[in-house]
Formats: C-alpha cells, structure tokens, sequence
C-alpha cells in the first residue's frame, strides 16, 4: 500500500463567522461534534488509516489551539506537526505541501470534515495511487448524499453521466501534481459556483455543461490538459464523505445525525458497499 504524508487545511476564512457566533467556539475547528472537536475526528481518521504516516495541520492560529488542551496535547506530542496558516486554503496548501519532501504522495484534506473514517481515508489513497494521475479528486453521487442527508445544503457537479458533491480530499501524487495548487488560487474564490469553474474549461464546455452534454471524464480530461498534468477523480460510495461544515444549519444537521448514530450504538456512518 502507497503510503501518503496528510494535510489538514484549518485555518479561518473570514474574521467573523455566524458558525462560531452561534456555538462560541474560538474557531471552527474545535466545534464539538458528539463529545469531540471537529478536528479531532480528523486526526483519528487520518491515524487510524493505514494509509497515512504523518499528519501536517496548517491552522488553527495559535491562539486557538492554546484554548483546546485534546489538540496542543497532540501537538506537543509530536502526533501532529503545526504550522500558522496562510490567509486562504489555497495558499495554505501550496505552503504546506513545500513543507513536505516532492517524492511525497500527499493527502489533503479539511478540518470541518466531522465524518470523516479510516475507511474513507484507505480507500481514497489506494484508487489515487492506482490512478496513474498527478492529481485525483475525491466525490460522492449526490443521489447517495441526498438519500442519506436531505436536509444538507450541497454543492452539486452536474455532469452527462451523474452528478456528484465534492468531498473535500484531494490527492497530489507527483511534483509536478503540486503546480495545481497555483491553478486552486484561480478558482478558490468561486469554489461554490460550478459554472465559473467550467468556463475556465473554455466556451464549449461551458455550453455542453450547461446543456448537459458534457461528462465527468471530459470536464477531467480538459482540465487536464489547460494545466498540462494528469487529472483524475475517485467516486467515494460513502455519502458522509461528502459531509462538511459551512453554515449553522449544516452543524445542526451534524449533530442530528451524530445523536442518531450515537443512540443506536453504532459508531460508524452509514455507508454504501
């Protein structure tokens, strides 16, 4: 099995948030989910994937991970590296990948990411390593994300052949894969609108995307080429893959689902096999 060094992407993207009004947190990734932070989870996922070897966190600032004993405890164990974040995810990542040797296979993933297994983790890195991409994707069918969360907020891809919810993991598996992080600052700004995405794609694309007309492998394949490297994706048949935290109304479904979960006695979400 390939192993992966993980990135975990937890800085704050704007100085006020209703998420952490409303709960009281110092930042977002401490959010208690069921008896654990948000981060938490993250890190027992990536440690208990057999995957993963070592575990980078860019974020959160230092003075919140000074409020929280469960994550500088970690920190000072040397169970995570910790770095200041940048001012955006994208920048984050391009700085802490440079942090990480270039023959490195790199997971990346996110802090509000709450549902997040080992399972999803092992399976992500090994269709990745087998891709023969510089980059992979991960996504979810949102037919199975909405079946198992009808209540969450989605953005979803719509593509000729299915349309699926991203799931916030993302695999760089070559050097020259790292370049793409340049690519991520283009379109971070307008991550949540799937139509200024495919318009970098090119005027055609956009028309068939809008028509319907244009499939998951195409949109990857022309991707591939505006950026001259290999661009693949890994559909996850887990819908919690796909399951962030963005709004109040996303953490309140959270913790439905996890108060379910919990008073069923069975720790795991559910899945597809």
């Amino acid at each position: 099995m390939t192993s992966f060094d993980s990135i975990i992407l937890a800085g704050e993207r704007d100085r006020h948030d209703a998420l952490r009004d409303h709960t009281g947190v110092a930042c977002k990734a401490l959010l208690d989910i069921d008896g654990t932070s948000m981060i938490g989870r993250v890190i027992g996922a990536l440690e208990a994937s057999r995957s993963v070897d070592a575990i980078h966190l860019s974020g959160p600032t230092e003075a919140c991970v000074t409020t929280d004993a469960g994550l500088s405890g970690m920190i000072a164990d040397g169970r995570v590296d910790w770095t200041a974040p940048g001012p955006s995810p994208s920048t984050s990542a391009h700085q802490m990948l440079g942090r990480v040797p270039a023959t490195r296979p790199v997971l990346i993933t996110t802090a509000d990411h709450p549902l997040l297994t080992a399972e999803i983790v092992d399976h992500f890195c090994r269709d990745s390593a087998a891709s023969g991409c510089d980059v992979v994707i991960g996504l979810a069918p949102h037919d199975l994300v909405r079946a198992t969360f009808p209540d969450l907020k989605k953005t979803v891809l719509r593509f000729a052949d299915g349309q699926y919810c991203g799931c916030n993991l993302f695999a760089f598996l070559t050097e020259d894969g790292r370049q793409l992080a340049d690519f991520w600052r283009q379109v971070e700004r307008d991550r949540k609108k799937p139509l200024v995405v495919i318009r970098l794609l090119g005027l055609w694309a956009l028309l068939r995307y809008r028509l319907g007309w244009l499939s998951l492998d195409a949109a990857l394949a022309r991707l591939s080429r505006k950026v001259g490297m290999r661009i693949g994706a890994v559909i996850l048949p887990y819908a919690h893959a796909s399951v962030d935290v963005d709004s109040v109304a996303d953490y309140q479904v959270l913790q439905r689902h996890a108060r379910t979960a919990h008073t069923s006695h069975d720790p795991a979400p559910s899945q597809t096999s």
